[in-house]
């Protein structure tokens, strides 16, 4: 495997913002701020550098009102740190109103000033990638899963330690643990919040990277059943899901023992992210002659190669709100 590219392209949609992060092997035209060996210096780290380039971005555009984010891959974990930093509370306003009366209006926080509407991922690892399967090309064997997490970071430096949630800085939880909320001065869990969709398409098989439960925030036992797409408008999707929020209470009901592939950690991630709502939107590309290759399908990284994951893009395109 080469080392890792990481691009954001930028595009502007009725004075809205549009961040779009892509994790590969290649040169992903955008960015200059998290490039080649970049990629490898952490989830935070690169997060840190999205906010940079989004505030300029801002400041270059006051025209701007509104802001989503569509990302692949590790670029999911990336995004959620950095809307973390980029989030701004709500402002209590007094106002008259037509009555003389003064009322207090309640505005909601913002995301660098703007508005949240999008947040969308595709095929990545929000469960981390430190086993029970996450990473399908480790075939599912302990024995691997257990070895990867010890040498990841000789790979992929302070990115692998995060993503195998082997990261100890300072004593602090794990990176992908600590984003379960609000931590310090950052807002993980508000950020989140304030966009008005949070998606995950996700692929159900052949994705050797990142497998379907880390992309999709699922246990085990919560994997649909699925059937291959009788739609032509999107041929591969076959399967999507609007799971709303998760309280206090209903955690409670759900007994980490449900699944045997779990573990503590994995069951707080889930809980946790299940906090506020997600539409799931999981795909197939099992009939495909490139299936080997989901994982770059499902974004169309090539436009010659992979124009199959194309129905995907459309799907989203089609329900991405301006």
């Amino acid at each position: 495997m080469g080392v890792a590219m990481f691009g954001v392209v930028k595009i502007l949609i009725h004075y809205q913002l549009i961040i779009l992060l892509s994790w590969s092997t290649e040169f992903s035209a955008g960015s200059e701020r998290n490039m080649s060996k970049l990629t490898l210096d952490g989830v935070d780290v690169m997060g840190e550098r999205l906010e940079k380039e989004v505030l300029d971005i801002i400041q270059e555009k006051p025209n701007l009102r509104k802001i989503s984010f569509v990302a692949h891959s590790v670029g999911g974990l990336v995004a959620r740190y950095a809307i973390g930093r980029l989030y701004r509370p709500p402002k209590r306003e007094v106002k008259e109103d037509t009555s003389g009366n003064e009322c207090k209006e309640e505005p909601r926080g913002t995301i660098g000033g703007l508005e949240a509407v999008n947040f969308i991922t595709v095929a990545s690892p929000h469960l981390g990638s430190r086993g029970n399967k996450q990473v399908p090309f480790l075939f599912g064997v302990t024995a691997f899963e257990k070895a990867a997490s010890c040498v990841i970071h000789w790979i992929f430096r302070r990115t692998g330690r995060h993503l195998f949630l082997t990261d100890d800085d300072e004593g602090k939880p794990p990176l992908l643990k600590r984003m379960l909320k609000d931590y310090d001065e950052f807002y993980f869990i508000s950020s989140l919040c304030l966009f008005k969709r949070r998606v995950l398409y996700s692929n159900v098989g052949y994705d050797h990277i990142v497998g379907w439960r880390t992309s999709s925030i699922r246990r085990e036992s919560e994997l649909p059943k699925w059937e291959e797409s009788l739609n032509e408008t999107y041929p591969h999707i076959v399967y999507e899901e609007h799971c709303k929020a998760c309280d206090a209470d209903q955690y409670e009901t759900i007994s980490t023992e449900d699944d045997g592939s779990s573990d503590t950690l994995e069951e707080e991630l889930v809980k946790g992210l299940s906090r506020v709502s997600w539409e799931k939107i999981d795909v197939s590309f099992h009939s495909s002659r490139l299936r080997f290759a989901a994982h770059s399908i499902i974004q169309v990284k090539d436009e010659a190669m992979h124009t199959e994951g194309a129905d995907v893009i459309q799907h989203m395109i089609d329900h991405f709100l301006t």
